[in-house]
């Protein structure tokens, strides 16, 4: 039985945002639990300890006091800091992407906590918490592409009089992709949709998201990211890593300075030659290319991230605390007894 929550301060490099905002933790202590922020858990966002209090919430100094709640929710994947506090009988609600942490899923499952992950939350075939980071997250990939653009290539998204527009290619027309690909084209670049769901780019195509589409092929990508200035890639398979479609070859025919952002990189990346980055080194250049693989995009900007974030978790905390096997929790639990029990991604990690 769940009777406390615990809000902790994010430990991820550049992480600004926080789980919930004051009018989440309102809610949840209206509902009856015992709510505890770690102090200056929201000072990132915007969000003051006197909010918090103001809202009925309880502000304790250490890490420690906030993970011994029963349930605790939190931005990003706990850092290996934070996994002495893992204990038998905890409740976890967080970003997870297990599937490219395999030493986290193993600590999780070795202390007997009980896991559930924002990104494999499935309702009416969508992924309501994933949602709304992915729209931002999309939104910045234009953004610091053509930024990094500028440093390398010199090229401008948008061109200018007798001279073409840049190249974007955007690779997966989810969430994400889709918000990278309106943020392209509204500097005026040139577009390229490419995804496995034809109707998703027919859809694209008609309202005018992208300029030119592709059904998904290793040799269209091959051809597409030759020619591009920047590529965005944003393949999603739910709880799994993310497919590999860029490959290093295609990688080695871009033209030096351009800019690849691989928003899928928290999920394993869907470009062969990406690793992981932080926001205090956000980039790296690999065959002239330079690659921008932050993988928690969204904590850049925390206080539009952290108000989207958690008006979109705070129903699913409460449910959680009153019912774990709720129908409005599906495919939300990934470790329990011991044991990875979400099966897409038990096969990504091999249990």
């Amino acid at each position: 039985m769940v009777a406390s929550i615990g809000l902790p301060k994010e430990t991820k490099d550049g992480e600004r945002r926080v789980a919930l905002d004051p009018s989440a933790v309102k809610s949840a202590v209206r509902a009856g639990y015992d709510v505890l922020v770690q102090a200056t858990a929201g000072v990132g966002a915007g969000f003051s300890d006197s909010d918090y209090e103001a809202v009925g919430a309880k502000v304790v100094p250490g890490a420690a006091e906030v993970w011994a709640a029963d349930l605790v929710v939190k931005v990003k994947e706990p850092q290996p800091v934070e996994w002495g506090y893992f204990r038998e009988g905890l409740k976890l609600f967080a970003y997870l992407h297990l599937a490219a942490e395999p030493e986290l899923a193993t600590a999780l499952a070795t202390k007997g906590v009980e896991a559930y992950a924002f990104e494999t939350l499935e309702e009416r075939g969508g992924l309501p918490l994933l949602a709304p980071m992915s729209e931002v997250a999309g939104r910045t990939a234009a953004i610091v592409g053509a930024h990094y653009l500028a440093m390398g290539s010199g090229v401008l998204l948008g061109g200018s009089a007798g001279v073409e527009p840049a190249r974007v290619v955007v690779i997966g027309l989810g969430v994400a992709g889709t918000m990278a690909a309106r943020g392209a084209r509204g500097m005026d670049a040139e577009v390229t949709g490419i995804d496995i769901d034809l109707h998703r780019l027919y859809e694209a195509h008609q309202q005018g998201t992208v300029t030119a589409t592709l059904a998904s092929s290793e040799h269209a990508i091959g051809e597409a990211v030759a020619g591009a200035d920047l590529v965005i890639g944003a393949a999603l398979v739910t709880g799994a890593r993310a497919p590999r479609l860029v490959l290093r070859e295609h990688v080695t025919n871009m033209r030096p300075g351009s800019v690849i952002v691989d928003l899928a990189i928290d999920q394993g990346g869907c470009v062969e030659t990406a690793r992981p980055t932080s926001h205090s080194n956000p980039v790296y250049e690999e065959l002239g290319v330079i690659h921008y693989c932050v993988t928690n995009v969204p904590g850049q900007y925390p206080r539009t991230a952290s108000r989207a974030l958690s008006a979109a978790v705070a129903p699913k905390l409460i449910e959680l605390a009153r019912d774990p096997g709720s129908s409005k929790l599906a495919g939300s639990l990934n470790v329990a007894g011991g044991k990875i029990v979400h099966p897409v991604v038990a096969e990504a990690l091999q249990r």
